[in-house]
């Protein structure tokens, strides 16, 4: 296989690809850290460094089994090509950025999963994509927040038993310590299963102008950019989405904040094993209204969730129209 576009366009595509990781940093911060800021457990500055740090060392844990599924199961290998590949970047970062300026917490990894479908609609027809890969992803969008939703509640009344006799005090001075494991642990979920999407993303490209041969990997520096990128991002932070994760959905105190980032981390560590390229917005928001509804259905800002719902439901259908739009721009120049 030849390539067929020259190396410095290949470079800027590249580029975009990074910078949609970055910008997937800078609006998913809120998913790692909105319960330990909103829960006082860690300062700002401080709880965005401890996430973008293990944001960072996620691929030591995981293998790259959603960037597989990205690079090769959502759109037919044979349609990708660089018009799809930017047209793809661009409808998903222009509607992470509406979003992120309206301050939902819809989800980055949709919007690309969105984009490469509008992208490869508008070139081949419904032919153009993968439909077990891409109906194993649209599948995930219904249950990853029920799974994240349901182990909140079963996380938390399990520990709520246990920790029956213990006073309150206690139990707050306590998960205090417990929440930055949790956050931990929430943060390496979401750099292995993000990243690996943008990995996907550059490897597919490599691979369609014959970089990488005929076998179908992921280049160990394409790795570490996907992961610094994140990290960035990350650290940057994404206050407007922190303000609606961490106190506007339901009130947090550090124990509800551990059951929901312990739930969201093992939705997130099976998903990634199993190559699901899941949403992380969408399965800490379940967690998070998880908790909530284990206090009291009155503690649930339940107006607001709805709104949440329509923004990830409105999230494949709009950035893969922004990115058909920008297909057929491209295509036309």
């Amino acid at each position: 296989m030849e390539a067929t576009i020259a190396l410095p366009a290949l470079v800027a595509i590249i580029a975009i690809a990074l910078a949609f990781d970055f910008i997937n940093g800078l609006h998913d911060a809120a998913n790692s850290i909105a319960t330990v800021v909103s829960t006082r457990v860690l300062p700002p500055k401080w709880a965005v460094a401890w996430a973008a740090f293990f944001n960072f060392i996620a691929f030591l844990f995981f293998g790259l089994h959603v960037a597989e599924t990205v690079g090769t199961g959502i759109v037919q290998p044979s349609v990708i090509d660089p018009a799809i590949i930017v047209s793809a970047l661009l409808g998903a970062i222009l509607w992470n950025l509406i979003t992120w300026w309206l301050g939902l917490p819809s989800s980055s990894s949709h919007a690309l999963i969105g984009g490469l479908a509008g992208a490869a609609l508008a070139k081949a027809g419904i032919d153009g994509l993968a439909m077990a890969g891409f109906s194993k992803t649209a599948v995930a969008i219904v249950g990853s927040p029920l799974i994240g939703f349901a182990l909140a509640v079963t996380v938390m009344i399990s520990l709520s038993w246990v920790l029956r006799r213990a006073t309150p005090f206690m139990v707050d001075r306590g998960f205090r310590h417990f929440q930055l494991l949790s956050a931990a642990l929430y943060s390496l979920g979401h750099g292995g299963n993000d990243a690996q999407k943008t990995m996907g993303i550059i490897a597919v490209l490599l691979y369609s102008q014959g970089y990488l041969g005929d076998t179908f990997y992921v280049p160990f520096w394409v790795i570490l950019a996907a992961q610094c990128a994140m990290g960035l991002g990350t650290l940057m932070g994404g206050w407007r989405i922190v303000k609606t994760m961490g106190s506007k959905i339901t009130d947090l105190k550090p124990f509800q904040g551990f059951c929901a980032e312990t739930a969201g981390a093992m939705t997130l560590f099976g998903a990634t094993w199993l190559g699901i390229p899941v949403s992380t917005t969408h399965t800490i928001t379940g967690s998070i209204v998880g908790v909530g509804s284990v206090k009291r259905q009155s503690a649930v800002r339940w107006g607001l969730a709805g709104t949440i719902v329509w923004a990830w439901i409105f999230t494949i259908p709009a950035a893969g129209l922004i990115s058909a739009g920008c297909y057929w721009l491209i295509s036309a120049l």
